[in-house]
């Protein structure tokens, strides 16, 4: 089973750039999970509803166009599907699409940025510990597969330059913390038990100052499973080349 993540900086405007549908019908993929689509259904035709007879499952923004949005297009038909977290609160902003499979829930996420300002992110924060807790519970009904981007590099070999942005949202002490937490709570980083600790990739890079071009990146896009898949875990890998956007594809293959 493959599965594939990826932050699309706008799903409509990376649609239309050179590579994107090669890549796409290429990938083989039984899962593709889309982050910040910035649209929502209503609004697409059916080339990205329905793309090479895959199944697509939205969570958009209400009531602010442009804003946030993710999609899972499927293979086929999942056992069941729900959107969003459950306290009005996390609610809204589409940020989350579930898909139940035979084998565990899948969980794509674009957790929100905490750059803007304080409040922002204390809201990311308890967005953080409203996830876990939901993940939690439904993997008292069978395994979890989370993937997305999480907005905080990990650790210092997630991060171009660590000591430069400990004081930005993203890499905080606090931010980090709660990776600590999750990976305690019994989820691992398959980049990291495929490819060692000490592996240097990245999957996020800004826009200014040519930071892609020298790879000055961060690794925030993730795809963590419960502890009880790992032994299903086969590969674990991120795609640096593939253009179209700020952030760049990461793959997962399972086996059962």
């Amino acid at each position: 089973m493959k599965l594939l993540s990826w932050n699309v900086n706008g799903l409509r405007a990376i649609s239309q750039k050179p590579g994107f549908w090669d890549w796409f019908r290429r990938s083989g993929a039984d899962f593709i999970a889309f982050q910040e689509t910035k649209a929502s259904p209503e609004q697409l035709a059916d080339d990205l509803l329905n793309p090479d007879n895959y199944l697509s499952y939205w969570a958009a923004s209400v009531g602010k166009k442009g804003y946030s949005g993710v999609v899972t297009y499927a293979k086929e038909a999942p056992l069941s599907v729900s959107e969003e977290l459950g306290e009005p609160k996390w609610r809204g902003e589409g940020r989350v699409v579930r898909l139940e499979t035979p084998f565990f829930h899948f969980l794509n996420v674009y957790f929100p940025n905490g750059q803007k300002d304080e409040a922002r992110l204390k809201y990311k924060l308890g967005y953080y510990d409203a996830f876990l807790e939901y993940a939690q519970s439904l993997r008292k009904d069978k395994p979890v597969v989370v993937c997305g981007d999480f907005n905080t590099a990990h650790r210092p070999v997630d991060i171009a330059r660590p000591k430069e942005n400990e004081t930005t949202s993203g890499f905080l002490p606090v931010e980090r913390a709660w990776f600590d937490k999750l990976v305690d709570a019994g989820y691992v980083d398959t980049f990291r038990q495929v490819n060692g600790e000490n592996a240097v990739a990245y999957s996020w890079w800004s826009l200014r100052s040519r930071a892609r071009a020298n790879n000055v990146g961060w690794r925030i896009d993730y795809f963590f499973v419960s502890s009880e898949l790992t032994g299903a875990v086969k590969r674990a890998w991120i795609e640096p080349e593939v253009l179209g956007s700020d952030h760049c594809p990461i793959g997962l293959e399972l086996a059962f």
